[in-house]
C-alpha cells in the first residue's frame, strides 16, 4: 500500500495548545456522570452535563463500547540490596493469547518494560505474594530476549494459581504517567469502566469512564442500541510524538477481538455508529480496512488482517460499510470462526476519511498527541475552537477529565 505523503508531512507543531497542569484532572468526580459534556453538532458548541446524553444521542444510533478491562500490570520487586525493580507487563508472549496466558497455573512470559533495569544485571527476582485466600506464594521473574524497546520476562510461581489471580494479588493498576501520582486504592474502581469485562489493557478506555449503569439504561429506554468490541489498550497510547512530522512516528500496535454478531449489528446500523472513545474508533475503522482486504481476496490469511500504519491512505476504490461487513462475515464462515482476533496499527490523522464512525464520545487529549490528530481528522480545524472553549470554561482535561460528544 502506498503512503499518503501529505499526511506524513503534517507538522506536530500545528497540534499544540497550552495545557496548564492545574487543568489536568488528577482524580475523577465522585459520581461519574456529573462530569461536564461539551456537545458539538451542526457547527454549534453547547455546554451540557454528561447525565443528559440520552437526550442528545439520535434515536436509532448504535453506541460502541470497548469492553477491555485494565489489568494490574505494574509489579514491584526488590533485590537483596534494596533496589526496587518495576516490571510493567505489556502483552503476553508465551502463550500469546491473553485468555490462555491469564489461565496459566505455573509459568508464562510477557513483553515488559523494566524500570531501574541497570540495577538488575542478572539472576532471578522474587516477590512474596499473599493470595486472596491467605496463602503465600513466591513469584519469580527472569530476563529473556530484548523485544523492541521492551524485554521478554519469564514469570513462574510455586503454587497452583492462575496468572490472573497472581496479578490480582501482586500488581498495581497503571494509572497515566501525566497524573504525576502513585496509584491509590480508589483507582482500582474508578479507573475501570462499569462495563469492563475482558482483561488485557494497561490503560483504560477513558471516554467510557463517564458512563454509569443508569445512563446506559436511559440510552436503551430512549431507543439507542449498544454493543461492544475489545481493543486491549497498550502503553503506546501514552507514547509522545517525538518527531517533527507525523511521518516520523511509529504507531503502536494493539490487539482487537470482535464477534460475528457485532459485525451483523454494525451492518444493520451502518450509518448511525457512535464510538465511545478513541480505542473504539480505531477498532471500528480498522474493521473497514480488514473488510476491504477480504472483499478483494477471500483467501486472505488471518495474520494478514492486521491493519498497518499507513494502509488507509492513498488512492483506493471505496466500498460501502455493508460490503465490508458482508465480506468479513463471509470470510469468517469460510474459515469457520465466530470471532476475529487480530491487531491494528492504524493512525488516523487529518486527511483520513472516516468510513464507519459518524459520532464519538471522547475526553480532551494531550497536546501534540496522535489522539489529537484523530480528533482533528473528524472535526477539522474546529478542534481549536472546541479546546479553547474548554479552557475558557473550566473543563477538566485528560483521563479523569470531562467529556465531549461530537456528531456529524
Amino acid at each position: 500500500m502506498t503512503k499518503d505523503i501529505g499526511v506524513q508531512e503534517i507538522s506536530m507543531d500545528q497540534y499544540n495548545y497550552p495545557l496548564p497542569d492545574e487543568r489536568i484532572a488528577k482524580y475523577p468526580l465522585e459520581n461519574r456522570s456529573d462530569s461536564k459534556l461539551m456537545f458539538y453538532y451542526q457547527d454549534k458548541i453547547e455546554d451540557r452535563k454528561f447525565m443528559e446524553v440520552a437526550q442528545l444521542v439520535p434515536k436509532g444510533s448504535l453506541l460502541v463500547f470497548n469492553n477491555t478491562r485494565v489489568i494490574r500490570a505494574r509489579l514491584f520487586f526488590h533485590k537483596s540490596t534494596g533496589a526496587k525493580i518495576e516490571i510493567f507487563c505489556l502483552e503476553p508472549l508465551n502463550p500469546v493469547d491473553y485468555l490462555q496466558s491469564f489461565g496459566q497455573t505455573s509459568a508464562c512470559s510477557w513483553k515488559c518494560i523494566v524500570g531501574n533495569a541497570k540495577k538488575w544485571k542478572e539472576g532471578e527476582l522474587t516477590l512474596p505474594v499473599e493470595m486472596a485466600d491467605g496463602e503465600t506464594i513466591q513469584l519469580k521473574a527472569s530476563k529473556g530476549d530484548v523485544v523492541g524497546n521492551a524485554r521478554e520476562i519469564h514469570f513462574s510461581w510455586d503454587k497452583e494459581y492462575t496468572f490472573s489471580q497472581v496479578l490480582e494479588a501482586s500488581g498495581n493498576i497503571p494509572i497515566p504517567p501525566y497524573l504525576h501520582r502513585d496509584t491509590e486504592e480508589s483507582d482500582l474502581k474508578t479507573y475501570q469502566t462499569v462495563y469492563s469485562k475482558i482483561k488485557g489493557s494497561v490503560a483504560a478506555p477513558t471516554a467510557g469512564l463517564h458512563f454509569t449503569k443508569e445512563v446506559i439504561e436511559q440510552l436503551h429506554d430512549a431507543g439507542i442500541d449498544t454493543d461492544e468490541v475489545t481493543l486491549h489498550v497498550g502503553a503506546g497510547t501514552f507514547q509522545p510524538v517525538k518527531s517533527d512530522t507525523i511521518g516520523g512516528h511509529e504507531m503502536h500496535t494493539e490487539k482487537i477481538e470482535v464477534k460475528r454478531e457485532f459485525l451483523e449489528n454494525l451492518k444493520k446500523h451502518a450509518h448511525a455508529v457512535i464510538a465511545v472513545g478513541t480505542t473504539s474508533i480505531r477498532t471500528l475503522e480498522s474493521l473497514y480496512w480488514m473488510g476491504m482486504k477480504v472483499y478483494h481476496d477471500q483467501n486472505t490469511p488471518l495474520e494478514d488482517l492486521h491493519v498497518t500504519q499507513w494502509e488507509a491512505y492513498g488512492d483506493k476504490q471505496a466500498i460501502t460499510v455493508e460490503q465490508a461487513m458482508d465480506a468479513l462475515i463471509a470470510w469468517m464462515d469460510l474459515n469457520d470462526i465466530e470471532e476475529i482476533r487480530s491487531s491494528t496499527q492504524i493512525i488516523i490523522a487529518p486527511g483520513y476519511e472516516y468510513r464507519i464512525v459518524r459520532g464519538m464520545f471522547t475526553n480532551f487529549h494531550q497536546p501534540q498527541s496522535t489522539l489529537l490528530l484523530l480528533i482533528s481528522a473528524f472535526l477539522g480545524e474546529t478542534w481549536r475552537e472546541i479546546y479553547q472553549h474548554a479552557l475558557d470554561n473550566d473543563y477538566r482535561f485528560l483521563s479523569y477529565g470531562d467529556s465531549n460528544l461530537y456528531l456529524k
